[in-house]
């Protein structure tokens, strides 16, 4: 019996949406990274995980990355994601 398929949707603090999907994939979290660059300019990276944890791990690789890749600053951010109708 094949899985069933779903849409997930996450709803960022700054009211950015974004919807995962169709999968079978059991993920609970969206993450999201913005990177300030410097001179106005920013790169946003993002991704979802099966758990909090998961997720979570995400922002101590970050805090290294930042420094590799010279970033100002960044911010990083952890939502639920919610089943959607398709």
């Amino acid at each position: 019996m094949a899985k069933k398929k779903r849409y997930l949707t996450a709803t960022l603090p700054d009211g950015y949406v974004k919807t995962i999907g169709p999968t079978s994939v059991p993920f609970t979290h969206y993450w999201r990274i913005v990177a300030h660059l410097g001179g106005g300019k920013t790169e946003v990276f993002w991704g979802h995980a099966k758990s909090l944890r998961e997720a979570t791990g995400k922002k101590a690789a970050t805090a290294d990355a930042a420094k590799q890749r010279g970033w100002q600053d960044y911010d990083f951010e952890i939502v639920e994601l919610i089943e959607t109708p398709g």
